[in-house]
């Protein structure tokens, strides 16, 4: 069950304006990156279940991060149906991300008052994701869309909280594009958690990207 309430998430993602993505099946390498991600200041951590066996991984970094990294926040990504989202939720994910909007997932997550989410491309998608209940749309693709479609869907609905995940990398350029344009978080992936951090076991430098991202998008709201 979530440790987390849908308003603590939300406030939590719009306070630290940052959301780290991350897969692997390795389970003490995830380790790693999430404790590198913690002491680097980030708050939450979506887990990309793409992965045979995914819900093993994320059901162990939960138990660590519960014991370990008081306040972190674990969320899920990438789940495509109610089934898979109740799964994780039983396994502690206190958010659930999708790649599309599906009413099942809205409805499984809205029973037990955990924050979904769900990818969409449309005003008329966001429209109907927000009388779903939900709090944060994602934008997905972001690098599809860019900050300029932001700023479209804000200016007839300013109330409309976005997170775009895809396309966002951790420059000031990048972050302050989507912070002007009136994002509320943004989702960062292997642009913040890259090939070569992994690849050597650079948690030092994870630790530090992680703490340079979150002073940016600080100095840039």
């Amino acid at each position: 069950m979530a440790q987390f309430t849908r308003i603590e998430v939300a406030q939590a993602m719009k306070e630290t304006g940052m959301i780290p993505l991350f897969f692997n099946n390795d389970i003490e390498l995830s380790k790693k990156v999430l404790k590198a991600c913690y002491d680097g200041g980030a708050r939450l951590m979506e887990f990309t279940a793409r992965g045979d066996f995914a819900h093993e991984v994320f059901g162990e970094l939960t138990k660590y991060a519960v014991a370990e990294l008081p306040g972190m926040i674990m969320g899920v990504g990438s789940v495509t149906d109610a089934g898979q989202a109740s799964l994780y939720m039983s396994l502690g994910a206190n958010f659930v991300v999708t790649p599309v909007l599906r009413e099942d997932i809205a409805i499984a997550c809205n029973r037990k008052k955990v924050l979904w989410s769900p990818g969409c491309g449309t005003l008329t998608e966001i429209t109907r994701a927000e009388e779903l209940g939900c709090e944060i749309v994602k934008l997905f693709p972001g690098d599809i869309y860019g900050p300029q479609f932001v700023k479209g869907i804000k200016g007839p609905q300013p109330w409309t909280s976005i997170m775009p995940t895809g396309g966002v990398s951790p420059t000031e350029e990048n972050l302050k594009g989507w912070f002007d344009a009136g994002v509320t978080c943004v989702g960062m992936g292997s642009k913040l958690i890259s090939k070569d951090i992994i690849a050597n076991k650079d948690y030092a430098k994870l630790e530090q990207d992680v703490k340079n991202a979150l002073a940016i998008i600080k100095s840039v709201r």
